[in-house]
């Protein structure tokens, strides 16, 4: 603030003496041409032999005509008669047009007077006017702005002041209001100014943007804990047999034992890279994903292979259906989708691949319970299962269907639930943007 009152303060200094000087040379141009105009009236006279004596004058000037012995030939009534008022030296560069400043003690009046010559013949006609009073009023423009300018500087400051200050009052509240946010004073919500401008904008956008940031952590925070929690129970299994195998000793079933194990330490693995990828995925955020040209047909051909038949069976259209996306990445969706499937049907798996409009289309239908239509959004978020009290064997972490969802949003697709058609069971569709065939 005090950086804007001092150029504040500079541009007014400024704009005073620009206007102390433009008013100077306002009024010596008016005094100048009031001063030319009685010099070429009386120089008309004098060439045409019509000259009175005294001379006539219009305003407040002094007129004498000189010849060019430099000797007063006629002069105004209170005009000198006998001594002009330049010196010898100075009239050629009057009569040359000139205008010029000379004392007022050489016609006995006080302050500057102003001299323009105009020619008449070989004679000279002399106009002076004197300055005082128009100095003068330069003078009293300047002081009353002298007077003026400070008492002005002061109120400006004090209006700035308060106006700033009330500005600035609603960005100190958020400042406040922030503070006790981070010291955990108070719940994450900033306050709101009464007034609705910029600043009240600001606090609205700072609110969503703390909105969305407790969201966040309080999503993380439940990814964690439910991460140890998954964690705890394989590795509470693998605790708990090596202790009963160590208090039974020589009476243990090792082999027995090292099977369970194994057991756990897979599912321990598949959980641990399952957290990872959702790790990648959220670190990623809107990255550009590695993208190269992929045969949808032949990757769901080549992924039901590795699943017995029945219960899987792949069916594709003869055409290419090619879209961009990370192999690996868009084999984990439909892998994940086919083994939630397996997981829940009765007799048979069927995947399939076709042309959707500007979409591939990638459907995995079984003939299982299906899903009630309240619960097929919920099972895409992390950790959810529908029977929470099944054996976590038969039915994994609940991470499957958040990976999808993840990496088929990241590949610009959409994923979504539905009943199978005909019969029972459920059918999940993944749809992804179609691209050209590659040459």
């Amino acid at each position: 603030m005090f950086i804007g009152v001092a150029g504040l303060a500079g541009g007014l200094a400024v704009g005073g003496v620009v206007m102390v000087y433009a008013l100077g040379l306002a009024l010596q141009s008016t005094a100048d041409s009031e001063a030319r105009q009685s010099a070429e009236g009386v120089a008309a006279m004098v060439e045409a032999n019509q000259a009175p004596q005294p001379l006539p004058v219009i305003g407040d000037v002094r007129v004498q005509v000189v010849d060019d012995q430099h000797r007063v030939l006629a002069a105004s009534i209170d005009a000198d008669r006998l001594v002009p008022v330049l010196f010898p030296e100075e009239m050629p560069r009057a009569r040359a047009g000139e205008s010029l400043y000379i004392p007022g003690d050489r016609l006995g009046i006080r302050g500057p007077v102003r001299v323009v010559a105009e020619p008449a013949g070989t004679d000279t006609v002399l106009v002076a006017k004197s300055m005082a009073d128009l100095a003068q009023s330069v003078r009293l423009l300047r002081n009353i702005l002298l007077i003026a300018f400070p008492l002005l500087l002061v109120a400006l400051a004090a209006v700035a002041w308060r106006v700033v200050g009330l500005t600035l009052r609603p960005v100190e509240a958020l400042r406040t209001g922030a503070e006790e946010i981070t010291g955990g004073a108070r719940p994450g919500q900033l306050p709101l100014p009464d007034s609705h401008d910029e600043i009240h904008r600001l606090a609205v956008t700072l609110n969503g943007m703390l909105d969305r940031l407790e969201a966040a952590r309080a999503r993380q925070r439940a990814f964690v804990a439910d991460a140890a929690h998954e964690l705890r129970s394989p590795l509470t299994n693998m605790r708990t047999q090596l202790e009963v195998a160590q208090r039974l000793g020589e009476r243990t079933d090792w082999p027995a034992v090292a099977d369970d194990l194994l057991l756990d330490t897979e599912r321990l693995s598949r959980l641990v890279d399952d957290l990872l990828l959702l790790a990648r995925a959220d670190d990623a955020g809107t990255r550009a994903l590695r993208s190269v040209p992929v045969e949808l047909g032949e990757l769901v051909t080549s992924l039901a292979e590795r699943y017995p038949s029945p219960p899987v069976t792949a069916a594709v259209a003869e055409d290419p259906l090619w879209t961009n996306g990370e192999p690996e990445a868009l084999a984990r969706v439909v892998a994940n989708l086919v083994d939630n499937a397996v997981r829940h049907t009765r007799s048979t798996v069927r995947v399939e691949v076709s042309r959707d409009g500007p979409y591939q289309l990638v459907t995995v239908t079984d003939d299982g319970p299906g899903i009630p239509v309240a619960d097929r959004q919920r099972v895409f978020d992390r950790f959810t299962r529908l029977d929470d009290a099944r054996a976590r064997d038969a039915g994994g972490a609940g991470l499957g269907l958040a990976i999808v969802r993840e990496l088929t949003r990241r590949h610009g697709g959409t994923v979504r639930l539905a009943d199978a058609s005909p019969g029972p069971g459920l059918r999940a569709e993944i749809r992804l943007p179609a691209a050209p065939c590659p040459d």
